[in-house]
């Protein structure tokens, strides 16, 4: 039985015309359909091949561009390789769809132009240059951006251009820019924040992250082999005749032609089958079956300490000293960590916060959004000046508060600072619970001369930057020539366990007091 076709839609001839629509964005429909310039089915058809061309990174070809006449589409062509945007809308579908939006709209003005007066040609002529000048505006904003922050798709998804515009125009963009011509001169830091975050895992392998996991290695060991063992004239059990040369197991009817005295030829008939080892034998079980061992190799199972794979591309949890002993050549690098962090968080699409701390109770938080109002706050940051006192304890209580938030379990901690501070007992104790419970790690970037009791309690590394005060203009360096000057001539200073497990505290008796 053949199935029912459907019936045929009353409207479908008349729908086929807007089929175009689907491979356009949602709001892209009502301008397509209410646009004044051309007929519908040729400019629905136009806009996909537009929009498909420069997704593709291609310049669309006049035709596609032909309502409403011929010329416009031409002169839209030249423009778009002008100012080369299928360059920048190459493999960014929504800023294709922000373009065709905007080509749109300016079409509509044609018919404003006309009605103030314009002839045909002075208003297609005024529309283009309107047109050419709101793009090359922004493509102006694009390659600002692009240089700083890198090929980021994010930034121009839904972009608000006249508040990114603003930004770009403000002098604490010029900060930007600079900060962003320091980061090229620590190639190394820039790597060390790429490789933060444990979501991940990397190619590299971390010697202080081990864990025991099962190989096979060679050995020998002993193997039981069933062994048998042809043994002449030992006593066994008969089993059958056979033919042999042994006259001690012949037969009877052998012997009776060995003895018999008439019939001299029989007794050389068994001589000739005693030679021949053809004499009727019993066949005896002479074989002596042993078990045996023999060393052998094989391959056993063993339990083997292996650094685990580093782990990386997870979120990003950022403290920055901001305090008035940062000035300088500090500052600037502080500034240039911010900085790289939110190019990081970007380009790779991953959360970064940062806490930018003072005194207490002098906290910043910046929540780094790849839009215009989190390049707005990055701006703001990295133009203002430090200044004020010194407190890790606020900061570090937020950040390890925030991975109690899913989105925020996977991250680590970089804190940048000159050192110049001291975490409570308690707040090192939370630390270092985050840590074993929740696998935290901390790095620290060292922006002074030596590292402090405060920074080796809550830091698992410390990244020195030694030449620090080249990066404000100072040409002296670093007078101490390490870092470790407290560990190397403080060592019991530290609150490490084996200096806790030694301290004696004094008015208090052991148990056997």
């Amino acid at each position: 039985m053949t199935p029912e076709l459907p019936s045929p839609l009353l409207f479908a001839h008349r729908e086929a015309a807007l089929a175009p629509l689907d491979a356009l964005a949602r709001k892209l429909w009502l301008g397509s359909l209410i646009n004044s310039q051309g007929r519908l089915e040729p400019r629905l058809t136009g806009l996909v091949a537009c929009r498909d061309a420069l997704v593709a990174g291609d310049l669309p070809h006049p035709d596609a561009l032909a309502w409403p006449q011929v010329p416009v589409g031409g002169a839209l062509a030249a423009l778009f390789s002008e100012l080369d945007l299928p360059a920048f809308c190459e493999e960014k579908p929504e800023l294709a769809d922000q373009l065709v939006s905007s080509l749109l709209w300016h079409l509509d003005r044609i018919v404003d132009f006309q009605d103030r007066g314009d002839s045909e040609a002075e208003a297609v002529a005024r529309m283009l240059e309107e047109f050419g000048a709101d793009w090359r505006e922004r493509c102006g904003v694009m390659h600002e951006l692009t240089e700083v922050f890198g090929d980021c798709d994010d930034l121009f998804k839904n972009a608000n251009w006249d508040q990114l515009q603003g930004t770009l125009k403000s002098d604490a963009w010029q900060e930007v820019v600079r900060t962003r011509r320091l980061i090229e001169r620590l190639p190394e830091l820039a790597a060390l924040i790429r490789g933060l975050g444990r979501m991940l895992p990397s190619e590299t392998r971390e010697d202080s992250r081990t864990r025991d996991s099962e190989v096979l290695e060679e050995a020998s060991a002993p193997r039981a082999e069933q062994r048998v063992t042809p043994v002449p004239e030992l006593p066994g059990e008969t089993c059958g005749v056979y033919r042999s040369g042994r006259i001690a197991r012949m037969l009877p009817v052998e012997t009776m032609l060995l003895t018999n005295r008439r019939l001299r030829r029989l007794r050389l008939v068994w001589h000739a089958r005693h030679a021949e080892r053809t004499l009727l034998s019993y066949e005896d079980n002479d074989r002596l079956q042993e078990v045996v061992h023999r060393q052998q190799p094989t391959l056993r199972p063993s339990l083997q300490r292996r650094p685990e794979r580093r782990l990386e591309m997870g979120p990003l949890l950022v403290c920055v000293d901001t305090s008035g002993s940062m000035r300088g050549g500090a500052e600037a690098v502080a500034k240039a960590i911010v900085l790289e962090a939110a190019r990081t968080a970007f380009r790779q699409k991953r959360r970064c916060h940062v806490f930018c701390f003072g005194g207490p109770d002098e906290i910043v938080e910046l929540e780094m959004s790849p839009n215009a109002e989190g390049i707005e706050r990055l701006t703001r940051f990295l133009g203002q000046s430090f200044s004020g006192g010194t407190d890790i304890c606020g900061p570090l209580e937020r950040a390890i508060g925030r991975l109690a938030d899913a989105q925020w379990q996977l991250a680590d901690l970089l804190i940048a600072s000159d050192g110049e501070f001291g975490a409570t007992r308690e707040v090192a104790a939370a630390v270092e619970r985050a840590k074993a419970e929740q696998g935290l790690r901390v790095q620290g970037v060292l922006i002074g001369d030596r590292e402090t009791i405060g920074f080796l309690e809550v830091a698992d590394d410390i990244y020195w930057l030694r030449d620090w005060r080249h990066f404000g203009g100072s040409q002296v360096e670093s007078p101490v020539h390490s870092k470790s000057l407290t560990a190397m001539y403080f060592p019991g200073a530290l609150r490490s366990p084996e200096n806790r497990a030694a301290t004696v505290v004094w008015g208090k008796q052991d148990s056997n007091g």
